[in-house]
């Protein structure tokens, strides 16, 4: 029976789940993926040593998905901040044009995945190919992955994104998003204050300024019918927050409420 064609949705799933699998040989390494993150569908990090391979995934390998692999402008800057590798995350029976030269000229790696009717495992061979770039450089791989040998890496959140990769229109786990989370954490347990905002390293203006998203009271600040509902946007990433609360939270309330003279904005 034909293979039911995959959605970006459904292509990265499958792709993450063989991915990181437990290794079965000694010289292969463990692999972490995080959905949505640093700009890419799939950034994929080696445990061992932290290696990054940032992955674009589309339906078929077209212009489009190379040119959103590369580096936004192609300048000096470009290679500062990113991967060690690049790869575009494909169908493997889309592959049938001179793109794949194309992509080794630039640097970016083209990963076929071997799709399968959805709820089916494959019964031989590989789920995708080429293989993850071993940690010895005499792999028998080295020849497909290409290093970009960047300044800096990009910066891993703290918890893995509970997004959906390749999704359209993700909301991203972003450093400013885990910092509202845990002023959110907060706020199911009392009023926050100023003290608390620089606690966190949170910028307070969206949220106290006239019109924001808290309401003030004697007390402090506490939700109103402008304040985002992150649990609904990141539910796991929101219950692992809430129980790493010792780790980030303040060591104990606020000792002073916010003078009734003061107003939002001073």
């Amino acid at each position: 029976m034909k293979a039911k064609p995959f959605s970006e949705a459904d292509l990265c799933a499958a792709f993450i789940t063989a991915a990181t699998a437990k290794p079965q040989r000694t010289d292969h390494a463990q692999w972490v993926a995080y959905p949505e993150t640093g700009g890419f569908d799939i950034l994929l990090v080696r445990q061992t040593d932290g290696v990054q391979i940032g992955i674009e995934a589309k339906l078929a390998l077209n212009p489009l998905v190379v040119s959103q692999v590369l580096p936004k402008r192609q300048e000096w800057t470009a290679g500062l901040v990113g991967p060690d590798y690049r790869a575009v995350l494909v169908p493997a029976d889309k592959v049938q044009n001179s793109l794949p030269e194309i992509c080794e000229a630039l640097g970016v790696t083209v990963i076929r995945m071997f799709s399968d009717p959805p709820g089916e495992q494959r019964r031989y061979g590989p789920a995708f190919g080429p293989s993850l770039p071993h940690e010895s450089f005499w792999g028998s791989d080295a020849r497909n992955w290409f290093e970009w040998a960047p300044l800096t890496r990009i910066k891993l959140p703290d918890y893995i994104p509970d997004v959906v990769a390749g999704a359209s229109a993700p909301v991203a786990l972003t450093a400013w998003k885990v910092k509202a989370i845990r002023l959110s954490v907060l706020l199911d347990e009392r009023p926050v204050t100023r003290a608390d905002f620089k606690h966190l390293q949170l910028s307070p203006t969206n949220w106290l300024s006239p019109g924001g998203w808290l309401e003030r009271t004697a007390a402090g600040w506490v939700r109103g019918p402008k304040t985002p509902d992150f649990k609904v946007q990141h539910p796991r990433n929101y219950g692992e927050i809430a129980a790493d609360r010792e780790r980030w939270a303040p060591k104990a309330p606020a000792l002073l409420a916010p003078s009734p003279s003061l107003t939002a904005a001073e």
